[in-house]
């Protein structure tokens, strides 16, 4: 990823396999004062096809929901982790996190932390929240690929 991230269409891939969710992290990026392209895919096999045919056009960061039919975000951030081409590219896991308690949450994050993502967002209630974690996510991407 280049410096000028904010001036150039910043490149995101959405795997979420659920319809409303989708809607709105694509309505939040539009009110969102960073330039981006926006992909989707519905579920983690598609997510994994998705990388691979557009292996010399990646994206530059992918959020990617923990609970998917047919392959779940943790065997996807795994795979990509362990696979050359795939690693370096940033994952935010974006999820509802099923909280316990608190240990609970945290033993999840750690482990995704441990296999590779880059940040872990939980699902905000409003729109106005989600837009918020949406756009502290890709700053954080954005100032550490200036650095």
């Amino acid at each position: 990823m280049n410096t000028e991230l904010k001036q150039i269409p910043l490149k995101i891939l959405l795997a979420e396999d659920d319809r409303d969710d989708r809607f709105f992290f694509e309505k939040a990026l539009k009110e969102i004062n960073i330039s981006t392209q926006l992909a989707a895919v519905n579920d983690g096999d598609e997510l994994m096809d998705y990388l691979f045919k557009n292996i010399h056009q990646l994206p530059n960061i992918i959020f990617l929901d923990l609970s998917m039919p047919r392959k779940t975000g943790y065997e996807c951030l795994a795979e990509m982790k362990e696979n050359i081409l795939l690693k370096e590219i940033p994952v935010v896991m974006f999820s509802t996190f099923y909280a316990r308690d608190i240990n609970y949450e945290k033993n999840i994050t750690d482990m995704l932390d441990e296999i590779g993502a880059h940040d872990h967002i939980r699902k905000p209630g409003s729109f106005e929240q989600l837009k918020i974690v949406i756009k502290n996510a890709l700053d954080k991407i954005i100032e550490k690929a200036a650095s």
